[in-house]
């Protein structure tokens, strides 16, 4: 039988130009379903309705595949989503690009469990949940991510440590966040602001790629 948001999803992925087999779809549609039943015990996200959360979070996440796969040229990374809540993008990548090894970290127990139960449950041995605040990870990683998760100088400051000789941060936002591109310490590089079209959800979205600058000492 058909998931009732099967089409919506094909189309979205038409349009936001994404290739994935009918069983990352699946993996896709199962993950939504997994998200909706557990947010009635757990509160894994403001956004109630399944509809809403197809185009909110399924389809605002899998904007960002496209991006981070021309940034990864295929190569198997790691990748930290910092602040994941439900998942969100650190999931819908993991089904996405099988090559990325997907840690999930939230503070919060109950959130890195789901991260766990979806994992074991959608089949993914590239992804992970981990309770713990990112100050304290102790791991590196090629890409560092977050969505909606705080300010640019936070996310930067905090997940600074685990970020890899030439790793870079990626970061979700609404619109074009001036006034926090405008607080980031003169040791922080933005070297690309990409805008994002989310199919079927009138709001701004973009990419801040991030990098650490390093000083010339001569």
């Amino acid at each position: 039988m058909s998931h009732p948001f099967q089409d919506q999803l094909v189309k979205g992925l038409t349009q936001l130009g994404l290739s994935l087999s009918s069983s990352q779809q699946q993996k896709l549609l199962a993950y939504l379903d997994l998200l909706s039943k557990w947010n009635k015990v757990y509160n894994l996200t403001a956004v109630r309705d399944p509809g809403e959360m197809l185009t909110h979070h399924l389809l605002d996440s899998l904007a960002v595949i496209f991006p981070l796969r021309t940034h990864t040229q295929g190569k198997p990374v790691r990748l930290m989503d910092v602040g994941s809540g439900g998942g969100l993008p650190g999931v819908v990548i993991a089904v996405c690009c099988p090559e990325i090894e997907v840690v999930c970290v939230d503070a919060v127990a109950k959130k890195a469990a789901f991260i766990q139960q979806a994992a074991g449950t959608l089949g993914l041995p590239n992804l992970r949940g981990v309770h713990s605040r990112v100050e304290s990870i102790g791991q590196e990683f090629d890409v560092i991510t977050s969505r909606a998760f705080a300010s640019l100088v936070d996310f930067t400051q905090w997940s600074r440590a685990s970020l890899r000789e030439g790793g870079v941060w990626m970061a979700m936002k609404a619109k074009h966040p001036v006034d926090e591109l405008a607080q980031l310490p003169s040791d922080v590089s933005v070297f690309h602001v990409e805008q994002l079209e989310v199919p079927g959800l009138g709001a701004e979205r973009c990419i801040i790629w991030m990098k650490p600058h390093v000083e010339d000492a001569s």
